[in-house]
């Protein structure tokens, strides 16, 4: 029996408080940033190549079904506005299509041919990379897709949760984090979904930090798409640069983004 499918380290769990419940969940979930940390290692060795293959012009597609399609298509949907990279530079695609996001599409993990022929849509070529993402490893959809991808020769990885999957072996870059059984025997929604999270954001931010979307500790190339995070562009300002408030805010609403700001300042004052 695979990890993600073993029973539970509790039982009769109806009986428990919701004090328990808590208790015993929160007890379970400190154990994934140990997973995680254990898988490092396989997380260097892909993340180098999926930036050499986004400087080329390449793209990063996540292939999922059910939790796991989901946590890559909120990965994906983050990109642009946390980093300012172009939209359709990150994807996420789902067994199912859109509407499995927020409603389960029977059996359309169990189609072996249908993330090619998703991945195939969005003109998919040599320069791109595909992580397949499946707490399981065994998942048809997710297989048949990094399988065909490896094939044509991209450069190919996996998030999952069980060790030596159909998965794992079917990719050139696995990354297996093993988070032992659920609370709830089977429910991979719980640690395995914590853990892709985690993983998701360790490879994307590791990604766009390489590709100097980051300046400092600062999203510098962040949208300016709500009063919110136009209020954090003008204190990034104000800090980085040693200006007031008002002076910030008029810089911003004349360049459109941080960096530019930074950008234009500094060459001024070269010049």
């Amino acid at each position: 029996m695979s990890t993600t499918e073993s029973s539970s380290n509790y039982d009769h769990l109806e009986e428990m408080s919701v004090r328990d419940i808590l208790v015993n969940i929160n007890k379970e979930d400190t154990s994934v940033p140990k997973a995680v940390m254990r898988a490092m290692p396989q997380m260097e060795a892909l993340i180098p190549e999926i930036v050499k293959q986004l400087q080329k012009g390449g793209r990063l597609f996540y292939i999922g079904a059910g939790t796991s399609g989901r946590l890559g298509i909120l990965d994906a949907s983050e990109i642009p506005p946390t980093f300012g990279m172009a939209h359709g530079v990150v994807v996420g695609l789902i067994a199912g299509g859109d509407g499995a996001i927020r409603k389960a599409v029977e059996f359309a993990e169990d189609d072996e041919e249908q993330a090619w022929k998703d991945l195939q849509e969005h003109q998919i070529n040599h320069k791109d990379v595909v992580i397949g993402i499946a707490a399981s490893g065994r998942t048809p959809y997710v297989i048949g897709g990094v399988r065909k991808a490896k094939e044509e020769g991209l450069i190919t990885g996996c998030i999952t949760c069980n060790r030596d999957s159909e998965l794992a072996k079917s990719v050139t870059f696995p990354i297996e984090i093993v988070v032992g059984p659920e609370f709830v025997t089977g429910s991979t929604r719980m640690k395995a979904g914590t853990a892709q999270k985690l993983a998701l954001n360790m490879i994307s931010t590791s990604c766009m930090i390489q590709l100097g979307r980051v300046k400092g500790n600062k999203m510098v190339d962040m949208q300016l798409s709500n009063n919110k995070l136009v209020d954090r562009g003008v204190r990034m300002l104000m800090e980085e640069l040693c200006i007031g408030r008002e002076e910030a805010e008029e810089l911003l609403d004349l360049h459109g983004s941080v960096r530019k700001v930074i950008e234009f300042i500094r060459k001024d004052a070269r010049d």
